[in-house]
C-alpha cells in the first residue's frame, strides 16, 4: 500500500466550529484469529506539528514505533482499550471493535468536545462524533490512533509469544497465515483464538485443545 501523508484539515475546520479537543480514534486487529481488538484515541496538539503521521498500515514496524513514541509524548491526551477474545466470540467482532474504541474515548481525561472515528460511529457515546471514510488516511488524529493502537497490539502479541511460541505470534501477530494455521492445525486452539472465527473450509472446527501455559493478558 503506497504511504499517504495525513492531513489536518478536518481537524483544523472542526476548531473552527469550536470544538478545540478533537479526538482521532481508530482500532486495529479487527481480522485477527486471534488475540484483542485494540482501540486508539489521540487528541493531537494543534501547536505541535507530528510529521508523517499516516495509516499504520502503509509504514514499517519501525516508523510506527517511532512515531508511537512521539505521539505519546507530543499529544495532548492519548488512551487504549481493547475487547478480549471471549467478549469478540460473545457479541462479535464488529460490536467489539465498537466497544473497545468507546472504551479508549472514555479513558480520556478530560473528555473530548468531538471525536473523528475511522469509518464508523461508537454507539452510547455522549460526546460529538463525526465518522469519516479512509479516516486513518485522511485524518492525522486518526492516522494517531491507528498508530498507538498498532503498536500496542504488536508488543502485546510479541509478549504472548514470549509466553507461548507455538503458534508464531512474533511473525503474524494473530493474523490468519499460512503458517499461524498450520500451528493452529497441530496444537489446536489457546485461550488467546476467537472460537467465533472460522477460516475458510472450517479448518479450526475441531481444535480446540488447551495450552500448557497460560496466555491471559498480563
Amino acid at each position: 500500500m503506497v504511504r499517504v501523508r495525513a492531513m489536518r484539515t478536518l481537524e483544523n475546520a472542526v476548531r473552527r466550529w469550536g470544538f478545540y479537543r478533537v479526538a482521532g480514534c481508530d482500532e486495529v486487529g479487527r481480522g485477527c484469529l486471534a488475540g484483542p481488538v485494540v482501540a486508539g484515541a489521540v487528541i493531537l496538539d494543534p501547536e505541535c506539528h507530528i510529521p508523517g503521521l499516516a495509516d499504520s498500515k502503509t509504514i514499517t514496524a519501525a516508523e510506527r514505533e517511532r512515531l508511537h513514541d512521539l505521539i505519546a509524548r507530543k499529544a495532548l491526551a492519548w488512551s487504549v482499550a481493547w475487547a478480549e477474545p471471549e467478549e469478540i466470540d460473545t457479541i462479535n467482532i464488529h460490536q467489539a471493535s465498537l466497544q473497545a474504541m468507546r472504551r479508549a474515548v472514555l479513558a480520556i481525561a478530560p473528555l473530548p468536545d468531538i471525536v473523528l472515528v475511522d469509518a464508523f460511529r461508537i454507539p452510547d457515546l455522549d460526546i460529538a462524533q463525526r465518522g469519516v471514510l479512509h479516516g486513518d488516511r485522511r485524518c492525522a488524529a486518526i492516522a494517531a490512533a491507528s498508530i498507538v493502537a498498532k503498536v500496542t497490539r504488536d508488543r502485546q502479541m510479541m509478549n504472548y509469544h514470549e509466553r507461548d511460541p507455538r503458534y508464531g505470534y512474533d511473525r503474524h501477530k494473530g493474523y490468519a497465515t499460512a503458517d499461524h494455521r498450520a500451528a493452529v492445525e497441530r496444537y489446536g486452539y489457546s485461550s488467546l483464538h476467537r472460537r467465533s472465527f472460522r477460516p475458510q473450509g472450517n479448518l479450526f472446527d475441531t481444535m480446540d485443545a488447551d495450552p500448557p501455559i497460560s496466555v491471559e493478558p498480563a
